[in-house]
């Protein structure tokens, strides 16, 4: 398996303005839905964890939970195109290793713990619909004593995941809800299934490239000169200025396209 995950982006907000990223893809307590609409079911996950499961009336399936946010499956017939490592912990200590966890606000190293607090922390339920058999779940995180002691700042995200038929749509809305700026990264960090032998990209050629390998301290700048990216053995290599639309070929039999938006 080979985990692909999205380019990130730096963002400064000032206060009561609001920040947009959109990916299309073609406490511990129990939270609740009063009313949830068709496709939308809470229930117990793994770990008794608060699991989110969509359904959509033309047949594809995702799965999300509540602590980190994270997406963890998607399925279009009875293929799951996400992946989840086989040593993922759900206890709602630790991140969750695989599907589509957030980074938030950081992503990577940096003064805060690696990839930020988002993904360690218990999102709430704002609502839920469903237009014409696809299912959309909205949920909330907001700044707590938790984030504070990373963080100072005031801060409501919104995440909606809308599914569709053979389309996976996810919106991350940051809002400042502090009196003063803040700047931020954050990513959705996606894990898909995938051949190593067989996995490839189309649509970075041209891209500035960052090769971490041999030393992730001293990346080794270049540029991509080649269609179709393959890998065959170990790569961490980061892709600047990347397009806004990317086409992975899983090695699988299926050809997946990345679309972003900011």
């Amino acid at each position: 398996m080979v985990a692909l995950s999205m380019t990130t982006f730096p963002w400064f907000v000032t206060p009561s303005n609001k920040t947009r990223r959109v990916n299309r893809y073609s406490g511990m307590a129990f939270a609740s839905i009063e009313n949830p609409c068709l496709g939308v079911k809470v229930g117990e996950g793994l770990g008794n964890l608060p699991r989110v499961t969509l359904t959509s009336s033309h047949g594809s399936e995702a799965e999300l939970y509540l602590f980190g946010g994270c997406v963890t499956s998607w399925k279009v017939g009875n293929k799951d195109l996400l992946f989840v490592r086989p040593d993922a912990v759900f206890n709602g200590q630790k991140p969750i290793s695989g599907g589509i966890p957030h980074c938030f606000p950081q992503f990577g190293p940096g003064q805060m713990q690696q990839h930020g607090f988002a993904r360690n922390m218990h999102w709430s339920i704002v609502n839920s619909e469903n237009v014409e058999g696809n299912p959309t779940i909205t949920l909330k995180l907001n700044d707590g004593p938790y984030s504070r002691s990373m963080w100072d700042y005031a801060f409501q995200a919104l995440y909606k995941v809308t599914l569709e038929k053979k389309t996976l749509l996810t919106e991350l809305i940051v809002t400042n809800t502090d009196q003063k700026p803040f700047s931020f990264t954050t990513a959705l960090h996606t894990y898909f299934s995938a051949s190593v032998s067989g996995a490839s990209v189309r649509g970075l050629k041209g891209c500035k490239t960052l090769n971490k390998d041999p030393d992730p301290k001293n990346p080794i700048e270049g540029k991509e000169e080649r269609d179709t990216v393959t890998f065959p053995g170990f790569v961490d290599c980061v892709y600047l200025d990347a397009p806004r639309e990317l086409l992975l070929d899983n090695g699988l039999g299926d050809t997946i396209s990345i679309k972003n938006t900011k």
